[in-house]
Order: C-alpha cells, then sequence, then structure tokens
C-alpha cells in the first residue's frame, strides 16, 4: 500500500488499546488520524507519534455518542484524507444495576457502540472502496458471547458489532476492502481498571490482556485476512464450550463481585 498518500482512522486513540493501535500501525510506516474525546491529549499524543515514527498524523477530538458529531468528522476526513485502514475501537463499558441506570447511561452506550461504528463504517466506505486495498477492523468483545447480568446493555451491543462485522464482511468480500471483528477481554489499561476486573475473581483475571500485545497481534491477523480474531484462545474457547445456563449466571456472579467490592 502506498503510506505516503493513505491513512489509517483509530477511534478511541487517546489511551489504552486504541493507542496501542495508533502506534503499532506508525511503526509499520502507516500514517494515522486519530480520534477521541476532547480533553485527552490527542494533540500531544498525535505529535509524539509523527516524531517518534516519522509519519504523518492528525487528530480529531469530538464525542461520537451524538450523530451530527460522527457525520461531520467522516465529512472532515473523506473532504480531506484517503483512507485504507479504518479500526473502530471507540466504545463504552460500564457495571450497573440495569434499575439504577439512567436514560442517558444506557443512551451513551448504544450511541457510541452501535450507532457511531455502523455510521462511520457507512460513511468512509466510499473512500475505503476507491483505494487498491483497504482494511476495517472492528473491536467487539468476549462479551459477544454472553448476555451478563449488571452489564446488560453492553454485551448486547458488542454482540451487534461481531454480528455487525460478519455480515459486512461476507458481502464485501469480492470487493477491495476486507472486514474483520477482534473478541478481546479486559485490557491493563491502567492500574485502577486492573484492580476492579481483578475484582472479578478468576475469571477477570483469565481475560485481563496487555493492549501492546493485542494491538500488534490484530494488526499482523487484520493484514493476514483473519476475518475473526482471537486474541485470548483460552477464554474464548470456555465461552464456546459452556452452554448458556452455565456461562450466564457465572459471568453474572463475577460482575455481582466487582460491584460488591
Amino acid at each position: 500500500m502506498n503510506t505516503k498518500e493513505t491513512y489509517a482512522v483509530v477511534t478511541g486513540a487517546s489511551q489504552g488499546l486504541g493507542k496501542a493501535f495508533a502506534e503499532n500501525l506508525a511503526k509499520k510506516n502507516i500514517n494515522v488520524i486519530l480520534v477521541s474525546l476532547p480533553g485527552q491529549n490527542l494533540k500531544e499524543l498525535s505529535q509524539e507519534i509523527s516524531e517518534n515514527y516519522n509519519v504523518k498524523t492528525e487528530h480529531y477530538e469530538i464525542d461520537l455518542s451524538v450523530r451530527e458529531n460522527v457525520l461531520q468528522l467522516t465529512d472532515w476526513i473523506n473532504n480531506l484524507f484517503n483512507v485504507n485502514i479504518l479500526i473502530n475501537n471507540a466504545g463504552l463499558g460500564g457495571t450497573k444495576k440495569f434499575l439504577e441506570a439512567s436514560p442517558g447511561y444506557i443512551d451513551r452506550i448504544l450511541q457510541v457502540n452501535v450507532m457511531a461504528t455502523s455510521l462511520i463504517t457507512h460513511q468512509l466506505l466510499p473512500n475505503l472502496l476507491k483505494q487498491k486495498q483497504s482494511y476495517i477492523l472492528n473491536v467487539s468483545s468476549m462479551a459477544a458471547f454472553s448476555p451478563i447480568g449488571f452489564k446488560t446493555v453492553y454485551p448486547a451491543s458488542k454482540t451487534f458489532i461481531h454480528s455487525f462485522s460478519r455480515g459486512l464482511h461476507e458481502e464485501l468480500k469480492n470487493t477491495s476492502v476486507f472486514v474483520s471483528v477482534v473478541n478481546p477481554g479486559a485490557m491493563k489499561t491502567n492500574t485502577d481498571v486492573c484492580k476492579r476486573i481483578e475484582k472479578q475473581g478468576f475469571l477477570g483475571r483469565l481475560t485481563l490482556l496487555d493492549p501492546n500485545k493485542v494491538a500488534h497481534y490484530c494488526i499482523e491477523q487484520l493484514f493476514r485476512k483473519d476475518s475473526v480474531i482471537m486474541v485470548n484462545p483460552v477464554s474464548w474457547l470456555v465461552m464456546k464450550i459452556l452452554p448458556i445456563w452455565i456461562k450466564l449466571p457465572l459471568m453474572t456472579n463475577a460482575i455481582k463481585k466487582e460491584i460488591e467490592a
């Protein structure tokens, strides 16, 4: 690919897995457009990546839970850049009793995880199709394979991402755009996250992953055209083998421990 004239778009790029994606792409001499919420030092990260890896970087600070913002973002990208990689990494989780969740809490998860991912992909697809070879990577979750109590909305939204990605892959398989989906577990993004996940017990510790290793592996597998990327085969096997009547209470109890702690 001609990396001098094309860009990779990474959403949720200011920290964690999104930041790792951006850095790993830059290591491969790929220009990147970083997208994230305002107030997360995105400009500084963009400059740092550009200087460290000698690539072109751009950044765009925006709240992806607002539909009009998503359309503004994609218009800006389409008007100024050729895009050959799209990584839909931005997503919102949350652990809360459903009865105690506010309408805004529910809406934001659905808007970022479902609406923004779908709409960004839809709006950038003509741009991606213009390139000789393009890639879309959507970040789902191990939670896509089972409903979970106290996380009722999040797993449902990630199930959508997995299904959406598989369907789009099939639809575009005879085009220049390759679509993949990855289903990671929880990330070691910071000390607080690690402590929170460890409170879930064995299942939480089993799925705790290093974002840099995940990003590196995902990008390698994406370019090898792996349509369903599994970064934690042990967790995946457990989720596939266990019947729903076992894994649903098992995972719900793990999350309940987190709430009680």
